[in-house]
């Protein structure tokens, strides 16, 4: 197929999906559509509610194992290079480290839900 072909093909069926979402689409705004918080927030309330740490506290544990499973995925590549011991021994440091953060928070009460 030319490239021509292509083009004229891609336009014809972005033309005939969109005239067919406008066409077969029905809008029926409602107070809960045209509000700028469609979550359920009330958005005539305060905004200073008070929301609990923990959630935050429990995120950024998430994000944290997260980022170390990233961090730690390309490890078997790197196993690969003329020294092993290197890698194995950089891995196991940042285990180590993260595990020792872990249980400093956990000693702390950083964990606990309620003081």
């Amino acid at each position: 197929m030319s490239t021509l072909t292509l083009i004229t093909t891609a336009i014809l069926v972005a033309s005939i999906l969109t005239t067919i979402n406008f066409t077969i689409s029905m809008s029926r705004p409602n107070t809960n559509k045209l509000s700028p918080y469609e979550c359920g927030f009330d958005p005539h309330g305060s905004a200073r509610s008070p929301v609990s740490i923990q959630f935050f506290l429990v995120a950024i544990l998430f994000l944290l194992f997260d980022l170390e499973i990233v961090l730690l995925l390309p490890t078997p590549w790197a196993m690969n290079n003329n020294t092993p011991e290197i890698t194995l021994l950089t891995a196991s440091l940042f285990i180590l480290l993260l595990v020792l953060g872990l249980a400093y928070e956990w000693t702390q009460g950083g964990l606990e839900w309620a003081h």
